[in-house]
C-alpha cells in the first residue's frame, strides 16, 4: 500500500485545478503549470482537495500511485509557494554577478562562465551566494545542478560550487599522509 498515494492533497485559496484528457492544470498566484497523468492512475478533484488512486495493486501501479501523488503536491506548492535552491561560490578568486539576464561567473578557468536565465527560472545572487527559484521544482533543482556542474566543490580545498546544504568530506593531502607515518 502507498503511504505518500493515499494522503489527500488540500487545495489553498486562490488555486485552481482542472482535468481534461489526462491532463491536469494548476493554477495559482505564481503561475500556472501542466503534468499528464497517466492512464492507469484516477484523479478526482473536490472542493477543497485532491484524490489521487489506483485500479489495483499491482507493482507497476503502486509505484505510479505515489509517483503521481507527489508531482501533483508538488506542482499545487509551486504555483502558492514556489520552489529554490540557493548555491554557494568558495575558493579564491571565485565570484558570480549577474549581468540583465545573465550569470557571469569568474570559476578559475582562464574564460568566464555564462549561465543565461529562463522565463520561468529566476536567479538572484548576493555575496557568493547564487539563488535560483521558480515554480517548477524539477526545473529549478536541474538547473542548479547545471550551474553546479560547471565547477563542481573538489574535496581537498573544498573549492567549487556546492548547495548550501551541502557537506563536502574533505580528504588529506600528500603532508596529511606522512604526518601520520
Amino acid at each position: 500500500m502507498s503511504r505518500i498515494g493515499m494522503k489527500p492533497i488540500s487545495i489553498p485559496e486562490g488555486v485552481k485545478v482542472g482535468l481534461s484528457d489526462f491532463v491536469l492544470r494548476i493554477e495559482g498566484p505564481k503561475g500556472e503549470l501542466s503534468q499528464n497523468i497517466h492512464e492507469n492512475i484516477k484523479v478526482e478533484i473536490k472542493p477543497n482537495e485532491i484524490i489521487v488512486s489506483r485500479p489495483d495493486e499491482t507493482k507497476f501501479n503502486k509505484s505510479l500511485h505515489g509517483l503521481m501523488r507527489s508531482l501533483i503536491f508538488n506542482m499545487v506548492k509551486g504555483v502558492t509557494e514556489g520552489f529554490e535552491r540557493v548555491l554557494e561560490i568558495n575558493g579564491v578568486g571565485y565570484k558570480a554577478q549577474k549581468q540583465g539576464n545573465k550569470l557571469l561567473m569568474n570559476l578559475g578557468y582562464s574564460h568566464q562562465v555564462f549561465v543565461e536565465e529562463q522565463d520561468d527560472i529566476k536567479l538572484d545572487v548576493s555575496g557568493n551566494k547564487v539563488k535560483v527559484s521558480g515554480i517548477d521544482k524539477q526545473k529549478v533543482g536541474q538547473f542548479a545542478a547545471n550551474i553546479r556542474s560547471k565547477r563542481p566543490p573538489e574535496p581537498y580545498q573544498g573549492k567549487g560550487i556546492k548547495y548550501l546544504e551541502e557537506i563536502i568530506k574533505r580528504k588529506e593531502g600528500k603532508a596529511g599522509k606522512s604526518a601520520k607515518k
